[in-house]
């Protein structure tokens, strides 16, 4: 550290002496002066990187100073200095923002140290963190190129994640462009493993499974509920694992998070299969057979989630239970603030289940607005603005007046969402759905190496319209696109985040138990 410039304001300066000279022969430059009035002066002057403030001066005080130095320039670092250690004033020194704060006598390490605590904390924090990436890089190729199982890919994925939001923290740092590569190379791998694997899991004899989207309710929400706790359900749709990550540290303000888990979405990664999935407790093709009232395929007019109420109520019946249940669906702010002004009508139920779909809006509005695509124009922009959206939102509204009741909450979602990049060419007829990453049709005509595919719906449990109905999903960030108006098609939508098909983003999923603190 060299060029660092070093303000020393105590009207006791000349006993520094052996303070400056340490600091000058680190290189540092350090000018001094013995009270406020002057030290207001030479701040209006100069720029400095740091400044050291006597607390107990006589005229103008260290707190005094302070306030105006902070009104010069605010955002320089002030480092107290002080022989009290009375609570109030410590108190407000902080509430002025100061940087540190040492106690009488200091000593020249300490000096140091605070410098490097508050001027190369950036520098010390990059170098630590990209050493780290580095000797963990090697480690996660391996392990993608290792991985045998679902389990496998769950703690890739979390450690890709891990990595994403710590080097995103350094600004500029080259590592941020490696990670996305690493994150590729994983999804390229992981599609394989799903081509390879997937079926099996849907074999009644394979014990082998992942935790998937039918059997939520099951094996994690009705064993809560068995053991007497009221459940409160927040089903955030297309919120993925980074997002997740990023609101955390808000929600842990108010809730102690007992279970912080993932799992494993079906395909297609769409909310019309996935959401009535968790809430059926059933494949598609089995709520198709079971509850034909309650579903409409992808070519059929009208909305594809408009009984989810309903399949919840069908699924504790078929399990023979008897619980109460409350349901709401939040699209706006006006039935958001509705819910929050009667949340009393939550405490009467022993299940809530509450569906948020902010972040799926979000993700549409990205693809369709111009303002939403330049404030969410890449991943870390897009997290910025959920987790902007959640700060000022009626779900965190919610979860104030929910902090304060003895209910089990449970965040999850249907499924996340991938940023496409690469248009792969397929055809189909009129009917063939609109999906950017499934297709369900009639004679799709496709390159086999850039899909997986799904000739036989019936190894999926998903409906088949028509005899010769299969489904394709794009994989890695792929998307589709008709050959007529390609370029237009793909100018439109690539760089848009999408979600139905094929990857570590929008099949592996939280799934978190929270209690009030």
């Amino acid at each position: 550290m060299t060029d660092i410039k070093i303000l020393w304001i105590d009207d006791e300066i000349d006993l520094l002496k052996p303070h400056i000279l340490f600091l000058e022969r680190k290189n540092f430059i350090v000018e001094t002066v013995n009270n406020g009035y002057d030290a207001i002066d030479i701040v209006k002057e100069k720029h400095f990187d740091i400044i050291f403030l006597d607390e107990n001066m006589p005229g103008l005080s260290g707190l005094q100073t302070l306030t105006q130095i902070k009104n010069i320039a605010s955002g320089t670092p002030v480092v107290m200095i002080t022989k009290s250690e009375e609570e109030t004033i410590m108190e407000e020194a902080i509430g002025s923002k100061i940087s540190d704060y040492l106690i009488k006598p200091v000593n020249p390490n300490q000096i140091l140290l605070s410098i490097k605590k508050n001027i190369d904390h950036k520098r010390l924090i990059t170098q630590k963190t990209s050493s780290e990436y580095q000797a963990e890089f090697s480690k996660i190729g391996n392990l993608i190129h290792e991985s045998v199982s679902y389990d496998d890919w769950i703690n890739i994925y979390k450690k890709l994640v891990y990595w994403e939001l710590e080097l995103e923290k350094l600004s500029g740092s080259e590592f941020e462009e490696i990670i996305k590569m690493q994150k590729s190379e994983a999804n390229n791998v992981f599609s394989k493993f799903i081509k390879n694997n997937y079926f099996s899991w849907f074999d009644p004899n394979n014990n082998d499974k992942p935790l998937l989207s039918p059997n939520l309710f099951k094996n994690r929400i009705f064993p809560i509920m068995e053991k007497g706790n009221k459940v409160l359900v927040l089903l955030i749709d297309n919120l993925r694992y980074d997002q997740w990550q990023i609101l955390k540290p808000k929600i842990e303000e108010l809730f102690i998070v007992e279970n912080d888990e993932l799992y494993y979405s079906i395909l297609p990664t769409a909310t019309q299969y996935a959401r009535n999935s968790i809430f059926a407790g059933l494949m598609p093709s089995e709520i198709e057979k079971l509850y034909p009232e309650y579903w409409l395929n992808d070519e059929d007019e009208g909305g594809k989630n408009l009984y989810e109420e309903e399949l919840i109520k069908k699924q504790i019946s078929r399990f023979g239970l008897k619980y109460s249940v409350f349901y709401d669906k939040i699209s706006n702010l006006k039935s958001g603030k509705k819910l929050v002004e009667n949340v009393n009508n939550i405490y009467n139920y022993q299940l809530s289940v509450i569906v948020y779909n902010f972040v799926d809006m979000l993700s549409h509005a990205r693809t369709e607005m111009e303002m939403i695509k330049e404030l969410a124009g890449d991943e870390s922009a897009y997290r910025s603005l959920t987790l902007s959206w959640f700060e000022h939102s009626s779900l965190f509204e919610l979860l104030k007046e929910i902090s304060n009741t003895d209910l089990k909450v449970i965040i999850t979602t249907d499924h996340g969402t991938i940023r496409v990049k690469n248009p792969v060419k397929v055809i189909g007829d009129k009917n063939t759905n609109s999906n950017l990453r499934y297709k369900l049709g009639k004679n799709l005509n496709y390159k086999t190496k850039d899909v997986f595919e799904c000739k036989d719906p019936s190894k999926a449990y998903l409906p088949r319209p028509h005899v010769s109905s299969s489904y394709i999903f794009a994989c890695e960030n792929n998307f589709f696109a008709y050959p007529n108006n390609f370029n237009y098609y793909v100018n439109y939508y690539k760089d848009t985040f999408q979600h139905g098909g094929v990857s570590l983003e929008e099949m592996i999923i939280p799934f978190i138990v929270m209690n009030p603190k």
